[in-house]
């Protein structure tokens, strides 16, 4: 399909959804939002797409001016401003619904942060299965510096990745940390320069591809449930579904080709 804001890119085993909204460095409005879910489930149902990149469009430069990069620079404030009590609740679902959909994919979902990465663009890339950074990445939920809080999720998602006492001193300040303290805290899984972004994440992707399609469908899928419950739940979850691969082909596949010392030839089944 057609999309105004986001563009999609397949390149070998990597599908790169990259937002597209340069004069607004690539805020997010409504649509935007809404064009970022059907891109995930256009990639997610491509069986070539092994791993899904989000990242941010380029930035035009400006004569005279340091160059800008922007992964998602956080909500589209005009859109913001017009917002009552019940549009602002429903944008805050329609976020959550989409956030949650890349949460829940059954491919990998990495985030390339490039540059700026402010309010929404931040809970974006913290439901996202994984994140990387550019050197010159700007990372906070600076909400409250505008009136508001975040409503994608970020005040749920970020306190279960860094902490309760951290994830407050960044809500309650808007504060905008670099990448370096982003790796320190745990936001960001590895940060390179911004030139070699998008070519790591692909790696990461080429790596994935190496492995049998279900086995990290169902990592994704234990991961994620037995996070919400207790302990002893998530084992039972994580041993259900360790039965459930055990009937694949691509589990005879992969211990015959091990005993067999050649690589193998997994199908997702």
């Amino acid at each position: 399909m057609s999309y105004e804001n986001i563009k999609i890119e397949i390149d070998g085993p990597a599908g790169v959804l990259f937002i597209a909204r340069p004069d607004k460095f690539n805020a997010l409005n409504d649509a935007t939002v809404k064009e970022i879910g059907a891109g995930i489930s256009e990639l997610a149902a491509n069986k070539a797409v092994r791993g899904i990149i989000i990242t941010g469009g380029p930035i035009p430069a400006v004569p005279g001016k340091p160059v800008k990069h922007s992964f998602i620079s956080g909500a589209d404030i005009g859109e913001l401003a017009k917002q009552t009590v019940i549009t602002g609740v429903e944008k805050s679902k329609l976020g959550q619904r989409v956030l949650n959909q890349i949460e829940k994919c059954a491919k990998p979902v990495i985030a390339a942060i490039n540059g700026f990465c402010f309010g929404g663009g931040f809970e974006l890339a913290l439901a996202c299965h994984w994140r990387y950074a550019s050197d010159n990445a700007q990372i906070g939920l600076t909400e409250a510096t505008l009136g508001i809080i975040p409503g994608y999720g970020g005040t749920q998602r970020l306190a279960r990745l860094i902490g309760r006492g951290k994830a407050l001193e960044m809500l309650c300040t808007g504060a905008r940390i670099d990448a370096a303290a982003a790796l320190e805290s745990g936001i960001v899984n590895k940060v390179v320069k911004v030139e070699e972004l998008l070519a790591v994440a692909k790696a990461a992707v080429a790596e994935i591809a190496k492995c049998a399609p279900l086995s990290v469908h169902y990592c994704i899928q234990a991961l994620n449930r037995g996070l919400e419950t207790s302990l002893g739940q998530g084992l039972s979850i994580e041993a259900d579904l360790f039965g459930v691969i055990s009937s694949s082909k691509d589990m005879r596949e992969g211990l015959n080709a091990f005993l067999e010392k050649r690589p193998p030839k997994y199908i997702g089944e």
